[in-house]
């Protein structure tokens, strides 16, 4: 028994060891790039925004810095936060397109709070308690291809998409695409708020599983796929990603839906890992002021949209930062939410 209780005891042992000695697994990169030759100082940005969307704003950020470099890392909105969360990588700023996760990681204690010099011009749902902050307004469009709505009126709302393709089955059967939101954390959150905001999503989401609607997981992929002509309607597309795709042409039609067009906010904060804290609020206040300031500046990557008015007479409704947008990440809600959203989308 002695013998046999040691052996088991050795066995342990050494599966311990061989775990400790495994490697960690690292959160997945998507891009990697350094700008500047600065060695005094590097900024160390971890962001779901691709590096050229942002990178003439990191010029002119460099510019105005001398001495300084940027280390900027691409990820998805699940990888950032397990980079940050789980595997505490020396990060310095997060920026994020998925809000209610920012919303996360600064409720949750992953954040430090920053006196920004430009906080006067964000509107009051852009900036939550100076931890998180918002530097876009970007629209959840619908992306189309005009050749594949040939002698049809172009929808210009969910209710006028659902009629159409309740009466064009054969048409847009297979060719209709939309995020999966049980992967892609911006597209939970357009489908959480898209729940929230009208009965419409539901019915919406039901004819599309009807017709084979197939997922994606990111905008870019969505555009290409419209442009290639492989998908006819693409839901709930990043506008921006759109709008920045001039190299298409006359292959996509951007639609920002008049009965509401939710707005995610892109928001940037200030991990507590930052070993560059003062130059990453520096960061912050250069995408803020470009973001929300007067006149427009070249290098800013997005559309300039209202920030006042009413949803009795403009569309665009931002999604509000604050502890609200914790609801759905609640484990059991997402469960829920993501069950019927399955059994509504992928029909059998």
């Amino acid at each position: 028994m002695r013998i046999s209780l040691l052996s088991i005891g050795l066995i342990a042992a050494l599966s311990t060891l061989l775990t400790l000695l495994k490697p960690a697994a690292a959160f997945e990169v998507e891009e990697h790039h350094r700008f500047g030759t600065g060695e005094a100082r590097t900024l160390r940005i971890l962001s779901t925004t691709d590096i050229a969307l942002l990178t003439p704003m990191i010029l002119t950020f460099l510019q105005d810095h001398p001495g300084v470099a940027i280390d900027y890392t691409s990820a998805s909105s699940a990888e950032l936060m397990t980079a940050v969360m789980q595997e505490q990588h020396p990060f310095d700023l997060a920026l994020s397109s998925a809000m209610d996760l920012q919303i996360k990681l600064a409720n949750d204690g992953y954040t430090q709070a920053h006196r920004s010099k430009a906080v006067d011009l964000i509107p009051v749902w852009g900036n939550w308690r100076n931890h998180v902050f918002a530097f876009s307004q970007e629209p959840a469009s619908i992306v189309v291809s005009p050749s594949a709505f040939a002698e049809l009126e172009i929808p210009q709302s969910r209710q006028q998409l659902i009629s159409l393709l309740r009466k064009h089955p054969d048409r847009f059967r297979g060719r209709i695409g939309t995020y999966d939101v049980s992967s892609s954390g911006l597209g939970y959150l357009f489908a959480t708020q898209d729940a929230r905001t009208s009965e419409s999503y539901w019915r919406l989401m039901e004819i599309m599983g009807s017709l084979r609607a197939k997922l994606f997981c990111c905008s870019s992929d969505m555009i290409e796929a419209v442009a290639r002509g492989e998908i006819a309607v693409a839901y709930n597309v990043l506008g921006s990603y759109a709008r920045a795709r001039k190299d298409l042409g006359d292959r996509i039609l951007i639609i920002e839906p008049e009965d509401y067009t939710n707005m995610m906010l892109r928001t940037a904060v200030i991990l507590t890992t930052a070993q560059q804290p003062d130059l990453a609020g520096d960061f912050i206040d250069h995408l803020l002021d470009a973001a929300w300031n007067s006149p427009i500046v070249v290098e800013y990557p997005f559309h300039r949209y209202p920030t006042t008015g009413s949803a009795r007479n403009v569309p665009f409704r931002p999604i509000q930062l604050g502890p609200g947008l914790l609801v759905f990440l609640d484990h059991l809600k997402r469960k829920r939410f993501l069950s019927e959203w399955h059994s509504t989308v992928q029909q059998n």
